[in-house]
């Protein structure tokens, strides 16, 4: 996979310098990079691994606003001091990420002259506007599903083509039940599109592109 997010922005070499900066920070799948509501000060910059951002709506429900993988900043919207975290960010699987205070990022992006890419990148992640439940609401359950699947594959490394959610997970994050959720997975196993049993992965990348709606 070629570079994204903020390090496509940056280039390779000012990407290197950056995460160079950091000290490094390892998780376990499931594992919080950050809580929703606790203080900012520090930005995480991934080098491996796919996490989830969810966030808690007034009610209590746990929404999923974006997934990320290495090449992406997380924090750089809470990074002042004194601000709060507005999500809670979980690895998926093991992740690897550089630890940067505010001080040190921002000696970066002067430095480095980077700021128009930190402009340019928060401008990409404000497009992302509300919650995958609400990006969604308009599709039949089964492309619902597709797309957060082809989505979460797509980040992974070249090759990898296992899903890193469970279907209670899938469940919360699309704002579905379980059984739907279940019949809605069925019906690409039997199509081919996953892998006929055994934990989730991607047999035919095509078969769930048709499903999910999209062309490749």
């Amino acid at each position: 996979m070629g570079a994204r997010g903020f390090a496509a922005l940056l280039g390779e070499r000012r990407f290197r310098v950056l995460a160079g900066l950091g000290v490094a920070r390892d998780y376990r799948r499931g594992e919080p990079l950050v809580r929703q509501g606790d203080p900012g000060g520090f930005l995480l910059v991934l080098t491996a691994g796919r996490v989830r951002v969810n966030a808690l709506d007034v009610d209590g429900a746990e929404l999923l606003l974006a997934l990320r993988a290495p090449g992406d900043l997380i924090g750089e919207m809470g990074l002042r001091a004194g601000s709060r975290r507005t999500a809670t960010v979980r690895a998926l699987e093991p992740v690897s990420a550089r630890y940067l205070s505010e001080d040190v990022f921002q000696r970066f992006l002067a430095e480095h002259r980077a700021e128009g890419a930190l402009r340019d990148y928060l401008v990409s992640k404000l497009s992302e506007t509300g919650s995958y439940q609400l990006r969604l609401v308009h599709f039949p359950p089964l492309r619902r599903v597709a797309r957060l699947l082809l989505e979460v594959v797509a980040l992974a490394e070249p090759g990898d083509r296992a899903v890193p959610f469970a279907q209670e997970e899938l469940a919360r994050c699309l704002g579905m039940a379980r059984s739907t959720v279940v019949e809605q997975l069925k019906l690409l196993r039997d199509d081919g599109a996953l892998t006929p049993s055994g934990p989730l992965a991607v047999a035919d990348l095509k078969a769930l592109s048709r499903h999910a709606g999209v062309d490749v």
